[in-house]
């Protein structure tokens, strides 16, 4: 459990979840150290809350700017309580569709810099016993479609990379909670955090093709509703007990629900041939 004055670091703080994250941890009393690649967006904060808050550039690819983050941090607040790894965006196309450098890009912005980051505040974390990494990944963490499977990739990569991380901090006082929203009514399905594969290939039309088209129909008609969403997060993180996986967000509840059915009746089914491949004594 963190502490009422405990430090938040929130990567891209300017827009969606990662802001209204930001207001919620502000307006329940904690400080906060808010970062962007365009820190303009954030002056209103400063302007709001003064001395509670930090506002610091930081591109998550960039490792020497994660270094100038956390130290501008350290120096301003003493240390970080809680970080949440939200900066990240989104790519379409199908697997035969990917471009090499696009598909490096995502995995550099939405899984390596959340490694890189956890990295850099574990040190302080482990020496006070304490501290709460939140990882934002997504219901596409846990369940796949078509057209979406490199932004699958490195989302089920968080939520592995979370759930490993959560068993082996779990004895030194550091909680670990990966959070998998569903569709939530913010800019991510929009030009600026949803890129597409500029190649296209007509055999993926009702495939991928139609997941290009329901992802740009459904731009800010998701049932999702970031503030509720934030609130949700701060909850689990002040918890006792928090949650390792936390789902926000009543379809992305609804679709693991679907899957983890459909898993088991797969499993169930083919039980037989999976037990007979073991050494027969």
């Amino acid at each position: 459990m963190i502490s009422k004055d405990a430090v938040w670091l929130i990567t891209g703080s300017s827009r969606g979840l990662g802001r209204a994250i930001a207001e919620k941890v502000l307006a329940a009393g904690y400080r906060a150290v808010l970062t962007a690649r365009h820190t303009d967006q954030l002056k209103d904060f400063v302007a709001k809350h003064g001395e509670a808050v930090l506002v610091t550039p930081l591109d998550v690819t960039k490792p020497a700017q994660i270094d100038a983050a956390y130290k501008a941090a350290r120096d301003r607040f003493g240390r970080i309580d809680v970080l949440v790894n939200n900066a990240g965006y989104g790519y379409l196309g199908a697997i035969e569709e990917g471009e090499d450098a696009e598909m490096r890009a995502i995995f550099e912005t939405d899984l390596f810099a959340p490694v890189n980051l956890i990295k850099t505040v574990l040190p302080g974390m482990r020496e006070r016993r304490q501290g709460h990494i939140v990882n934002i990944s997504s219901i596409g963490g846990l369940v796949t479609y078509p057209g979406v499977g490199y932004y699958h990739m490195v989302k089920f990569g968080l939520e592995a990379m979370s759930e490993t991380l959560a068993k082996e901090v779990a004895g030194l006082g550091i909680g670990v909670t990966v959070v998998a929203p569903g569709a939530f009514r913010t800019d991510f399905r929009g030009p600026e955090s949803m890129k597409f594969s500029s190649t296209v290939i007509e055999d993926y039309n009702d495939t991928a093709g139609k997941s290009r088209e329901g992802t740009a129909a459904g731009h800010r008609k998701q049932a999702g509703d970031p503030a509720r969403g934030a609130t949700a997060i701060i909850k689990a993180v002040e918890a006792e007990r928090p949650p390792v996986h936390l789902l926000i967000g009543s379809d992305a509840l609804d679709q693991l629900r679907k899957k983890l059915d459909e898993m088991r009746a797969e499993t169930d089914a083919w039980e037989q041939v999976s037990r007979s491949t073991d050494f027969q004594e």
